[in-house]
């Protein structure tokens, strides 16, 4: 793959030498991570969606979960020490992590937020994540993950 066609999610994984793999899939617009994983032929207990919110402090958060799964927002809360949460609105996603709907990578965000994965992702061998643009999907530990992150394991899913 050319340097210019890879996403900063890959860029950092490349700067820390970091080991994954890419998957691509043709799709131009928006669709759930669930058609997304069939598309790509992937487990669906290893596909894993970002979600981003916003605490009552005005601080932001990044909640990697399960794409069959919900975000439970009081155990996201206290797994980020915040009083509450809500999701990021849409129309904001952008503005804030410099990346489109159903382009979100934990990584590679315009500033570095919290990150929290839900916490049954660590006895995966491999998880699938964004790859920060629509088509393009990481495969990677669930350890690096947290390694390329600074991030956590935690129960944030209902």
């Amino acid at each position: 793959m050319s340097k210019e066609s890879k996403t900063n999610a890959m860029r950092i994984l490349d700067r820390l030498k970091i080991s994954y793999e890419t998957v691509y899939y043709e799709c131009d617009k928006f669709i759930d991570g669930i058609h997304t994983a069939d598309l790509k032929n992937v487990p669906h207990e290893q596909s894993y969606k970002t979600l981003c919110a916003v605490g009552k402090s005005r601080n932001y958060y990044v909640f990697v979960i399960p794409i069959e799964k919900e975000v439970d927002l009081k155990k996201a809360a206290k797994a980020v020490k915040e009083k509450s949460i809500d999701m990021l609105p849409l129309k904001e996603l952008t503005k804030v992590t410099g990346y489109v709907r159903g382009g979100v990578s934990p990584l590679g965000m315009k500033k570095a937020y919290p990150v929290v994965v839900q916490q049954d992702a660590a006895s995966l061998s491999k998880m699938y994540i964004s790859g920060g643009r629509i088509g393009a999907t990481i495969v990677l530990t669930p350890s690096d993950l947290i390694k390329a992150s600074g991030g956590c394991f935690a129960d944030i899913t209902c």
